[in-house]
């Protein structure tokens, strides 16, 4: 099966599906069609499939006439289209849908879930799936594999699974999708080796990584440098305006360093709807991780959260690995005063350690 599609993508006959037809979606379904590559492009809006249909735009910086040639009567390559039944025509889905936060600043995965659900529905061997959506690390295996799994089929054998994750800059004529090395991250080395036959199609350089998880943690790092880096030359603005100083003139002549040194500016918030977004879904997945509880061993199951957590023995040598401790609930059972000794630092929001100390912070 992995050698069949193989072949269809090395000549080009594999049909390739994208669900999700925004500013991430239609441009790589376009870099696919420019590659001759016949292409279905997914989208529940059906004002944009129509619009689509017709070779119009919606989107500012992408010309009609981008679109329009990939619709001739005489060759025609690319469709749009809201029928998901048709998911089973494709030999290669990829997933590009939003990945928002919920209104207490957790991942909102209701799309991709959806998604995974309606792609596992028309599943069918020898089809290669990649998730694009920027997510928390994870979730390719803990939420998609399950879910595409759920058919009998193998991942690996029957079908191949990758995260690839998008890195579009809207807008940006400076650097063509076809420039920017695509990270792809397999479920097993056969998953990686169809993933790596697919994007080398389409983009100059892939950069291969050991594992889903990687890949996506890689997207994350990279939104999370510049959404660290904004804030920071935000808040140096107000302090140097104070100051008398002017944060440009001060970038200007920092930039002339011709290395260890890359140009921020600032503005109003983070910028894009992304960066701000997604530095939380590190923080949510981190909860999955650091705790101790006298009475509760294993994290239960919860109407929101399933997480597979273990107390961690409270022993020397793994509190003083970690860099702070924060103290939730005052426990009798717990000897403070051993804590304190081996703490670097401790959060105390139960005022439970009496003692003065400069590695205590009351919170």
């Amino acid at each position: 099966m992995k050698i069949d599609l193989l072949s269809k993508i090395e000549d080009r006959s594999a049909k390739i599906g994208i669900i999700g037809l925004g500013y991430v979606g239609l441009p790589l379904a376009l870099r696919f069609c420019q590659e001759n590559f016949k292409v279905t492009g997914f989208d529940s809006d059906l004002r944009k499939v129509n619009m689509l249909k017709q070779g119009k735009s919606y989107i500012k910086y992408i010309p009609s006439s981008k679109i329009a040639p990939f619709l001739s009567p005489a060759k025609p390559i690319f469709t749009a289209t809201d029928d998901t039944s048709r998911l089973s025509e494709v030999d290669v889905i990829i997933i590009c849908v939003p990945t928002p936060l919920t209104d207490k600043r957790e991942p909102d995965m209701q799309y991709v879930e959806k998604t995974a659900k309606t792609v596992a529905e028309y599943l069918r061997p020898s089809q290669l799936i990649s998730l694009e959506s920027t997510t928390y690390p994870g979730t390719t295996e803990e939420l998609i594999l399950p879910i595409l799994e759920r058919k009998n089929l193998k991942v690996g054998k029957d079908f191949f699974l990758i995260f690839s994750p998008e890195r579009e800059d809207p807008g940006n004529e400076k650097y063509a999708s076809k420039a920017i090395p695509k990270i792809i991250g397999g479920v097993s080395p056969e998953c990686l080796k169809v993933g790596i036959a697919l994007y080398s199609k389409i983009v100059e350089r892939v950069v291969p990584v050991s594992s889903t998880k990687v890949a996506e943690a890689t997207k994350l790092l990279e939104n999370i440098y510049r959404a660290v880096n904004i804030a920071m030359v935000n808040e140096l603005k107000m302090v140097f305006d104070r100051m008398g100083i002017d944060i440009w003139e001060v970038i200007e002549a920092a930039k002339t360093k011709p290395f260890g040194f890359k140009v921020f500016y600032p503005g109003p918030g983070l910028g894009g709807h992304c960066i701000p977004i997604d530095p939380f879904y590190l923080t949510w997945k981190a909860r999955e991780y650091d705790y101790n509880h006298p009475y509760i061993p294993l994290l239960p199951e919860t109407r929101k959260y399933k997480f597979l957590m273990k107390s961690v023995e409270l022993a020397e040598k793994s509190i003083k690995r970690y860099d702070c401790l924060l103290i939730a609930t005052n426990h009798s059972v717990y000897d403070y005063k051993w804590i304190l000794k081996n703490a670097n630092l401790i959060v105390d929001t139960r005022n439970a350690i009496k003692e003065l100390s400069s590695k205590v912070v009351k919170a």
